[in-house]
Order: structure tokens, then sequence, then C-alpha cells
């Protein structure tokens, strides 16, 4: 399986990005928290953007570009024809 780039909506309405092989997994650790410590005190809301075939590396890269974005150049990114969310 390849790897996908994701970003969640968080109950603060906070935008959390990562990397998985595997979302649905990913989104369950995240809301039990067994994901990154970023969930501590707050809940993911739900997977607003994923981008798919990348590798583990290609993916890492695209995930720190993404985390270097401002908000309001990551909620444009959520409406570009990159996010595989659109129209689900």
């Amino acid at each position: 399986m390849g790897w996908q780039v994701y970003i969640i909506l968080c109950t603060d309405n906070s935008l959390y990005t990562g990397i998985t092989n595997n979302i649905e997994r990913r989104l369950s650790q995240h809301g039990g928290q067994q994901g990154a410590k970023y969930f501590r005190g707050r809940n993911p809301r739900q997977v607003v953007y994923l981008e798919s075939g990348h590798t583990r590396s290609s993916a890492s890269k695209r995930e720190a570009a993404i985390k270097q974005l401002s908000r309001a150049d990551k909620l444009r990114l959520l409406d570009s024809d990159r996010n595989e969310m659109t129209g689900r």
C-alpha cells in the first residue's frame, strides 16, 4: 500500500498534518489517544485532505512542506485538485 499525506480538522478548528499508509487505522489511533501527542487535549473531527501516491520519503517531504504553509494556504489546499477528499 502507498503512503498518503493527510490533514485532520480538530475539534478546536486547528489543522493537523501527518502521513500514513492506512488512513482509517491512523484516524482511529488519533481518536483513541494512541497517535500523536498533538491530540492530547483536542480531538480529531474529520479528515479534510488526503493526497495519495507517495513513497514514505516523498510523503515525509510533502508533510514538511505542508506544515510550513500558513493556515490560509492550507485552507486553499483543501479546495485544490490535489485533495482526494473533495467530492466525497
